[in-house]
């Protein structure tokens, strides 16, 4: 699987925000030979609130986008970690049932 981390209008992600992004990815790994493309997006709004989005793509050619916002970075991405993990399970689990 591929994974891409980059900021967005002028915000770019530092060592322990990538640090911390591989360790979260190992709640990953009993997807992760399904998906063919990780997309992390992280941006900050002139309010305070940080802004993470995902874009995955699998390998069967099927897509999905999450996106969440909090005031605290490392929230917004646990809460995008959960919602890619539940989105990457439903698609794991369609694509076994055919």
């Amino acid at each position: 699987m591929n994974l891409e981390v980059k900021g967005a209008h002028g915000y770019s992600p530092g060592e322990s925000t990538r640090g911390y992004i591989d360790r979260k990815m190992k709640r990953l790994n009993h997807v992760e030979a399904h998906m063919a493309d990780l997309h992390l997006t992280l941006d900050r709004e002139r309010s305070g609130e940080f802004k993470a989005e995902a874009n995955i793509h699998f390998r069967w050619g099927a897509m999905g986008h999450i996106r969440v916002a909090d005031r605290n970075l490392f929230k917004a991405l646990d809460s995008l970690f959960d919602k890619i993990e539940v989105k990457a399970t439903k698609e794991k689990d369609k694509m076994q049932e055919h």
